[in-house]
């Protein structure tokens, strides 16, 4: 199995630890799904930078294709974090050399080389997503907590398996939300709800999923951890409840420690 992972990249700079993790969605599902013992790629765009060096390195020390990263002139994409209490607090984001990051033609065919690519709000892709619906391969797009911004609207007809994150829990104006999101193609919509579990659509039946218990350290990366482990469950043709319960667990591991990986 294998999975193309596309899109934005981050360095995620602790100010008050004094550490810069690698991270960024697509990137961090990659890693997590070679982690679980599938084979990953990553395609993307970093800068002529230390961190461009530091976060393909790292990236390609996982065991993930770095092939298909492009090394453009300027700076890799920053975001400064604070962690607390075990939570969050984003600070300003360095878009850097991404905002020139544009797929080729070679690019979708070697995604299209793939089992299922995988992708989310800031991978500047969302324009190229048909190319590689129309070829057969399915696609994953992550909308963080933006279910509604003009990027998911340019990629929601190409998408397979859409994702988002919701601290509202499971209402009853959630779902009404998630049957809108489905009836514009999604074969599965799935919203992530932190301490609350997980719930999925697929048309016809809501499932609910759980959590792992786990001690809670940094939340970075939790929600790729659930991406890449609903999706190993999905090309192993598990059920929706499993391939939620395999997402939960894949969850927990990373939630134990310091940055996404």
């Amino acid at each position: 199995m294998r999975l193309a992972a596309v899109g934005d990249n981050c360095m995620d700079v602790y100010e008050n630890l004094g550490k810069a993790y690698p991270g960024g969605n697509p990137v961090n599902v990659a890693v997590y799904f070679v982690r679980l013992g599938g084979q990953a790629s990553y395609t993307g765009a970093v800068g002529t930078d230390s961190y461009g060096k530091l976060m393909v390195d790292s990236i390609r020390g996982k065991g993930v294709d770095t092939s298909h990263v492009m090394v453009l002139e300027g700076g890799t994409a920053i975001t400064h974090v604070e962690l607390v209490d075990g939570e969050r607090v984003f600070g300003e984001y360095e878009e850097g050399v991404l905002s020139q990051f544009r797929l080729t033609e070679e690019d979708i065919d070697f995604l299209c080389g793939h089992d299922l690519v995988v992708t989310g709000l800031w991978g500047m892709v969302e324009h190229d997503l048909w190319k590689i619906k129309t070829r057969g391969v399915p696609v994953a797009f992550d909308c963080a907590t933006r279910p509604e911004d003009p990027a998911v609207d340019a990629a929601i007809a190409s998408v397979d398996y859409l994702f988002y994150a919701s601290d509202d829990g499971d209402t009853s104006e959630l779902r009404e939300q998630m049957k809108k999101m489905h009836a514009r193609g999604p074969k599965v919509v799935v919203v992530t709800l932190g301490e609350d579990g997980s719930v999925a659509f697929d048309g016809r039946d809501f499932t609910v999923g759980g959590i792992v218990p786990c001690r809670v350290v940094d939340t970075m990366g939790a929600g790729d951890s659930y991406i890449a482990g609903f999706l190993r469950g999905i090309l192993q043709k598990k059920p929706i409840g499993e391939c939620m319960r395999m997402g939960a667990a894949n969850s927990s591991v990373t939630l134990e420690y310091h940055g996404a990986w």
